[in-house]
């Protein structure tokens, strides 16, 4: 359960020539990359090339080879272009997923999905709000790493509420173009239909990403005191075993994300004036 609970604390020598070695391995990858550094230099910081190292077993081959491909998505998608105004509001208004104004007890970003909710709009605009919010996770911690809880909750899902083709692609995208981000996935009382689903999404999901997931359910005690020493229970949402009922006022909630996506354009026009000097 390492991965729950990180405490902070000051890094010891060994962890000290451990960092030398991966800024070793973070330049070489530089070079791999050749012209590709010019062209992206925001995204491909250490901290992103760092992530990539991390989830290919600190091979520089494969996390260049990966990285590669992200930049190729990149080209032909513009994630860092989305912004609120781009999504459709009738799905923000359902509220299937948001950002909310609470970071874990470890300081990381956490996100609420609620699939059981019936979606407003097409497949392609629930997956362009996903690519919009794993971009905001990437400017919200110095590292770009493992700083993301995952928050699912899973009352009234059906089969039909979570496409098995919309699923593979969410998928492919969190691991092979933001893999790293998620610390930790809590999936909270998912039902005994689940499990089937399931297992046929687990053939998907790389043995890195599946270690992380968590089910928890709140009506067990074990799962109550993982929730507990995660989180401030004032203000974790009810549905995960918290006593905060409010909700998100959607007004609120769209004002933060348009001062999100300020900061986030500052470094895309700072990424687009680094690449054409």
């Amino acid at each position: 359960m390492s991965y729950l609970l990180k405490s902070r604390r000051e890094p010891t020598l060994h962890e000290h020539a451990a960092s030398e070695e991966q800024q070793a391995k973070i330049n070489e990858v530089r070079e791999l990359l050749g012209d590709l550094r010019t062209e992206m230099p925001v995204f491909l910081s250490d901290a992103t090339i760092r992530r990539f190292l991390r989830a290919r077993n600190w091979s520089t081959v494969q996390a260049t080879k990966t990285l590669k491909e992200a930049v190729k998505w990149r080209r032909q998608y513009k994630p860092e272009m989305i912004r609120w105004e781009d999504l459709a509001q009738r799905e923000n208004e359902v509220k299937r997923a948001y950002i909310p104004d609470y970071l874990d007890k470890n300081g990381r970003t956490v996100f609420v999905a609620l699939p059981a909710v019936k979606s407003l709009t097409s497949g392609k605009e629930q997956v362009k709000q996903l690519v919009y919010n794993l971009e905001n996770f990437t400017m919200s911690s110095e590292s770009a790493q493992d700083n993301v809880v995952w928050v699912v909750d899973f009352r009234g899902w059906k089969l039909s509420s979570t496409p098995l083709a919309e699923t593979r692609q969410s998928l492919n995208i969190i691991q092979n173009y933001y893999p790293g981000l998620v610390a930790v996935a809590i999936l909270c009382n998912p039902p005994k239909i689940f499990e089937s689903f399931w297992k046929i999404v687990n053939y998907f999901i790389e043995p890195e990403m599946r270690e992380k997931v968590k089910f928890v359910y709140t009506n067990n005690s074990e799962s109550q005191r993982i929730m507990a020493d995660m989180f401030d229970l004032d203000k974790l949402e009810c549905a995960f075993g918290g006593r905060n009922t409010t909700g998100i006022d959607i007004v609120e909630y769209s004002e933060r994300m348009r001062k999100r996506d300020q900061v986030r354009g500052a470094s895309t026009n700072a990424n687009a004036n680094a690449s054409s000097s």
